[in-house]
């Protein structure tokens, strides 16, 4: 059978944007069955809904303030929430239904750290919340996201045994023999309806190449993490071949085409690459990117036929929703019609099944992160800390200098001086005055990262800061300075970093790369062949962010959360005082001037 356009079956796709609202019209008589007019084929319906970006809500719960989660938009968050509007979605269905998820589903939040590290799934055997709660939701498929690999292959493995379903990933692969690690693809026989033939969708999953960088501790040596869209350019013609009537695909990367770590790696946000170069492809529901795109069409470029592609936002706050039209012709389903949306989740209350089944958990959650672990002299904010040096990004640098300058304690690296890198993760961490809770900690530091630590030269630690320092705009001297937009909007927070242990100054009236214009030690310039330890967050070291000169080996790894050491370091001393660990080291200035706020 030959499609419109002359597009083969092997060649199915979504019909335009601009048809999507309406299926495609059948000639007058043909729909009447007129006399000598052949009865029009029924058309059938199949809705894909699809989450993505979890990162470990099931709750509307913000357990760093300790309240029901609210944003300026009045989003809601979690599982119980999509759930319930997915199981309205379901009921209201009058053809058969998907439910799939993009990825990044086990990491994220207090209460899926809890059940990684408190009290970790693999010691205790317990089921993990975010496998209590999807299996509720009764999900088809889920794709391995990056930030399933932060927590090790023996939680990762245990976790998928838990859900009811297949969590796939076909391009990580055994670094052993090269064959697939995880499920690579599932074909789901779906009913269309009552006396409707079987529909059979394949559902290939890609996960992101990054893993290899992000998480290389977890798995180097175990897996290996090819490209998207080679990969599916392999499994593709097989999931057709094999009898899938429609092929989607589910992939933790963005469709940006560019990647944070260069072209070290397979592309990290390939979306659109997949789509234009891959034939064979109906629909992408993808993830990663954390954005809300209701619907794109990307036009193969082999075929000429159009892809339909969405990504429902983060944590639960959307729902895309793709509907399909379809044909059965000659034994072969066309599809005449394609569209998406994504809808908001805050229009239904949470799913009670859900929470019922996660609320003992977040119950002992909620109470592990009130717990008390020091008392501050006064308030610590890190509102202002991407563009002035404060207390509370000193504190994080002075847990890791001393945990990394004991460790080398007698080592031939014990000499030398130590530097640190932290990042302003969050605009909102503040440490109160008075009670410092563990949740006011978790939300200072964020991510599950590790510390670990390098030799920097001077020449080294100088690009280093240069690189950072691209986080800033230019401004002239003279030209009004504006807090709120002072920052390149298309360089997050989490990629800039301040250093402890030299001082130095930003000229942000000069060209990027050249904005470092004082770096010295006890006022002295640091030589480019000077040497320093410098203490580093995993994610960092491994070429997260790509900054130069970092990714080297390290001389001190053991595997301790920063996150935990910053707790820790607050409980023995009972007190959190900047007199003890903040030092004045670095400023934004314009030709030398300090810039003031």
């Amino acid at each position: 059978m030959t499609l419109p356009n002359g597009v083969s079956r092997r060649g199915v796709l979504a019909v335009s944007a601009a048809a999507a609202a309406t299926p495609l019209a059948f000639p007058a008589a043909a729909q009447a069955g007129g006399k000598g007019h052949p009865k029009p084929p029924e058309t059938y319906h199949l809705t894909v809904l699809g989450t993505s970006d979890l990162h470990g809500n099931v709750y509307n719960w913000d357990y760093y303030k300790d309240a029901e989660y609210d944003d300026s938009a009045h989003n809601d968050v979690g599982v119980a929430k999509a759930a319930a509007l997915i199981n309205k979605l379901r009921r209201e269905a009058t053809g058969g239904t998907l439910v799939l998820d993009a990825g990044d589903t086990i990491q994220g939040t207090p209460l899926a750290t809890y059940y990684a590290k408190q009290e970790p799934i693999t010691t205790t055997g317990e089921k993990h919340p975010m496998a209590k709660s999807m299996n509720v939701l009764n999900y088809d498929a889920v794709v391995l996201g990056n930030h399933e690999f932060n927590y090790g292959l023996p939680l990762l493995n245990l976790w998928i045994r838990q859900l009811g379903f297949p969590a796939l990933a076909a391009n990580a692969v055994s670094a052993r023999n090269g064959k697939p690690a995880f499920t690579p693809y599932v074909i789901k026989k779906v009913s269309l309806g009552r006396h409707a033939p079987t529909l059979r969708v394949g559902i290939l999953g890609l996960t992101n190449p990054g893993v290899a960088i992000w998480d290389k501790g977890n798995v180097e040596g175990k897996l290996n993490f090819l490209g998207m869209v080679e990969t599916a350019a392999k499994w593709v013609p097989v999931i057709r071949a094999r009898g899938a009537d429609v092929v989607i695909v589910v992939a933790h990367g963005g469709d940006s085409g560019a990647s944070s770590y260069g072209d070290e790696l397979p592309n990290e946000n390939p979306v659109t690459l997949i789509a234009q170069q891959v034939p064979g492809i109906d629909a992408i529901l993808f993830g990663h990117a954390h954005a809300e795109i209701a619907q794109r069409f990307v036009t193969n470029t082999r075929t000429g036929r159009q892809v339909l592609t969405s990504e429902p936002s983060k944590w639960g706050q959307r729902v895309t929703r793709m509907d399909f039209d379809l044909v059965r012709e000659h034994g072969r389903w066309t599809i005449t019609a394609a569209a998406s949306a994504t809808l908001n989740t805050n229009t239904v209350e949470a799913d009670p099944k859900v929470l019922a089944v996660v609320r003992s958990q977040h119950n002992k959650t909620v109470a592990y992160v009130n717990q008390v672990v020091a008392a501050s002299t006064g308030e610590l904010s890190a509102a202002s800390s991407r563009y002035e040096d404060t207390p509370i990004l000193d504190y994080i640098n002075k847990v890791q200098t001393d945990e990394v300058t004991r460790a080398l304690a007698g080592t031939p690296y014990a000499s030398l001086p130590v530097l640190s890198i932290a990042a302003p993760f969050s605009r909102t961490a503040v440490f109160p005055k008075g009670d410092v809770k563990i949740k006011d900690v978790a939300g200072l530091y964020i991510y599950d990262n590790t510390l670990e630590a390098v030799v920097l030269t001077g020449a080294e630690v100088r690009a280093y800061l240069e690189h950072s320092a691209k986080f800033f705009k230019t401004l002239a001297v003279g030209a009004p300075v504006d807090v709120a937009n002072i920052s390149d909007s298309s360089v997050p927070d989490y990629n800039y970093d301040i250093l402890s242990g030299v001082d130095y100054d930003i000229d942000i009236s000069k060209p990027i790369g050249s904005r470092i214009t004082r770096l010295q030690i006890g006022g002295v310039e640091v030589a480019p062949d000077a040497q320093f330890v410098v203490a580093v967050n995993n994610y960092r070291r491994s070429g997260g962010g790509a900054f130069p000169g970092i990714v080297k080996t390290q001389v001190y790894n053991e595997q301790k959360e920063i996150r935990q050491l910053l707790i820790d370091w607050a409980q023995a001393k009972g007190r959190i005082d900047p007199a003890d660990f903040f030092v004045r080291n670095w400023q934004l200035v314009r030709e030398g001037v300090p810039v003031t706020f």
